[in-house]
């Protein structure tokens, strides 16, 4: 933190400008003996902090492949990092032909929410996500189709 002082009981501008390190009204900073500007931004909360640069990819920001393992496959999704587990399920329904509520998503062991975000959790560029698919579900398919339940298909008759 930067602390100002007034005028009066500051040093000449002089001594402070010999070692070439000093930051100028809390405008520039000094960074391997180069100048730059310090640029503010206002956080939604009323936070006035140092912008973040552009160039560098930080955590929480821009996107990521995700590399989703299922039982006999790989998939390699590229997502938001701000996004949330449920609109991972919701991209991997169109890979997987697995509804949304059919699915089980882990990461690092542990099921998510659907409402948990990615960067939250800690997932970042290259990690593995582990698909499932729910054993509840995966049960009804399969007593609908031993015929405990019969399916019942609509037929309609085509007359010519």
């Amino acid at each position: 933190m930067i602390k100002l002082r007034s005028k009066r009981f500051s040093r000449s501008s002089s001594k402070l400008n010999n070692g070439g390190n000093s930051i100028k009204g809390g405008a520039e900073k000094a960074c391997g003996g180069i100048r730059t500007e310090i640029k503010w931004e206002l956080r939604p909360g009323g936070m006035l902090v140092q912008k973040r640069d552009n160039g560098e990819s930080s955590e929480g920001e821009g996107m990521i492949t995700i590399r989703v393992s299922t039982v006999s496959k790989w998939h390699d999704i590229s997502i938001e990092a701000t996004s949330t587990f449920g609109e991972l399920k919701m991209i991997l329904s169109l890979v997987t032909s697995l509804e949304p509520r059919e699915q089980r998503v882990l990461f690092k062991g542990k099921e998510r929410e659907d409402d948990e975000y990615l960067h939250m959790v800690g997932v970042r560029d290259k990690d593995k996500v582990l698909l499932l698919e729910d054993p509840a579900t995966k049960e009804r398919k399969l007593y609908g189709l031993a015929g405990t339940k019969p399916i019942e298909t609509p037929c309609r008759t085509i007359s010519v």
